[in-house]
């Protein structure tokens, strides 16, 4: 039952991600106007605002002016609703479950971002630092597993590994990058360090194999690859399966 109603919360705040991953590369404001169709500029319904369901009813087009509708949209509302109700099953304590939903969607958003227009919005990660250190304390405070010391260690550790290869290498990663796995740092790190190992360790991994797969493609070795939703990912493995990567590699490998 409390993955059924993550779930459904998870649709409802994907279907905001949506307007997020629209209108923060813009500029524009998230609060209002309401959503409209990017093509004719038609207000969208509130039945035809129905996470995932109404893409599909409409068979991905405007009602107003029958253009197509990225796939985008269900799958951003989707992927946000399965992370919230993953969540929800892994972890016991409901403080942890909020924070890691809220944790999840920041990793969503900035993902699809920095897929799409290859920037890694300030606008996103400067207030999520305040918001996830002050979360952390507080639920340290009410003993709830987590550890703010953890979460610093782990945000100077990942954080800062990358800005010194931000720094040594300023081509292959922006600062964006480097502000990124400071929050998934603090975060993983307050869950305990051997998340933010795994995290780190899948986004080298996935983005290595993402790389690979852009040369087969015949993008050349100079070609810009976004690293960021690399990163978002590896910090959803660590979400998801952290304590088990992490345990399975100390038991094979110690």
């Amino acid at each position: 039952m409390r993955a059924i109603v993550a779930a459904v919360l998870g649709l409802a705040i994907g279907s905001f991600l949506t307007v997020v991953v629209d209108r923060v590369p813009k500029k524009e404001s998230i609060v209002s106007p309401r959503s409209r169709c990017p093509h004719c500029g038609a207000e969208i319904r509130n039945r035809d605002n129905v996470p995932v369901l109404s893409w599909l009813l409409l068979r991905g087009r405007c009602r107003s002016c029958g253009a197509r509708v990225s796939v985008r949209y269900p799958l951003l509302e989707a992927g946000t609703g399965a992370s919230f109700a993953g969540v929800a099953i892994v972890y016991p304590r409901v403080y942890v479950i909020a924070m890691l939903c809220a944790f999840c969607a920041v990793m969503l958003a900035v993902g699809a971002i920095d897929l799409e227009h290859r920037i890694i919005p300030n606008r996103i990660t400067y207030p999520a630092f305040p918001v996830f250190a002050v979360a952390i304390v507080v639920g340290w405070a009410l003993s709830q597993d987590l550890d703010p010391v953890r979460a610093a260690i782990g945000a100077l550790a990942y954080g800062g590994a990358f800005l010194l290869i931000a720094i040594v290498a300023p081509r292959g990663l922006g600062m964006g990058d480097v502000k990124l796995t400071g929050l998934i740092g603090l975060v993983m790190g307050s869950l305990g360090l051997r998340y933010v190992g795994v995290a780190a360790g899948a986004a080298i991994l996935l983005g290595g194999l993402g790389g690979v797969l852009a040369l087969l493609g015949g993008r050349g070795r100079k070609s810009a690859i976004p690293f960021g939703p690399f990163l978002a990912t590896g910090a959803l493995v660590g979400v998801f399966w952290g304590a088990r990567i992490a345990d399975w590699y100390l038991r094979t490998y110690s």
